[in-house]
């Protein structure tokens, strides 16, 4: 193990016994959820730069409030177990420029999903201060353990236990469509979590409107960028 692997695990190690699984806020209060992505390119110089945009949505009307995005140099990296460190500093730079103060971050990724509990979403929320909930499109592997695939209908899931403790669950979103990838990030439960889940997926897709939204600017950000 490198001395900055070592660095980054005593990191996490710090703050995953601090995660909460429970509800820290009122579910009738929530107004505005912001869906996290990032998109990555390399220039000429074989450099690694990234986009991330945040989307924030009303969570009653499904109605985009806001986008802003902010592009830079990746200065990390890329280590198994370790992507927030990569990813977390454009992330903030583009929570800076949001106007509006969102009341749950969900992210295009995981969270309690992963080695140590510490996914982008979990380890940003340290950060944001905000419950955090990540979905991600594919499945990230934590000690050889493979999910069971949830019944065919929309709402159904299972979970994914490791070692007796569950992780995440296996939510099909639409019936007989792929399902998503939900963990906790931070101050809220895989329960909830999943019923914010189900209330932003419309008929045209099968991944929440917040992540999905996001996804789609950071593509077009990205492809304006290298175009110019």
């Amino acid at each position: 193990m490198t001395e900055t692997e070592k660095k980054f695990l005593e990191i996490q190690n710090s703050l995953k016994d601090k995660i909460s699984l429970s509800d820290n806020f009122k579910k009738d209060e929530i107004k505005n959820i912001a869906g996290v992505d990032l998109a990555y390119w390399k220039n000429s110089d074989h450099e690694e730069y990234a986009v991330c945009c945040i989307v924030v949505i009303d969570f009653k009307s499904h109605k985009i409030v806001e986008k802003k995005q902010y592009s830079g140099k990746i200065e990390c990296p890329y280590i198994s177990g370790f992507l927030a460190f990569r990813e977390l500093p454009l992330v903030l730079k583009t929570v800076e420029k949001l106007e509006t103060s969102p009341d749950i971050y969900m992210f295009d990724g995981n969270g309690y999903l992963h080695p140590r509990h510490m996914g982008l979403a979990s380890h940003a929320s340290f950060y944001l201060n905000k419950p955090s909930i990540g979905v991600a499109k594919s499945y990230f592997r934590v000690e050889n353990t493979d999910y069971i695939e949830p019944d065919g209908e929309a709402g159904s899931f299972t979970d994914i236990i490791i070692k007796n403790e569950v992780y995440g669950r296996v939510l099909r979103t639409h019936s007989n469509v792929r399902p998503v990838f939900v963990s906790v990030g931070n101050n809220i439960s895989l329960d909830t979590s999943s019923e914010i889940v189900m209330s932003l997926v419309e008929k045209d897709s099968h991944i929440p409107l917040p992540t999905r939204f996001a996804d789609l600017e950071t593509h077009e950000a990205r492809r304006l960028i290298v175009k110019n």
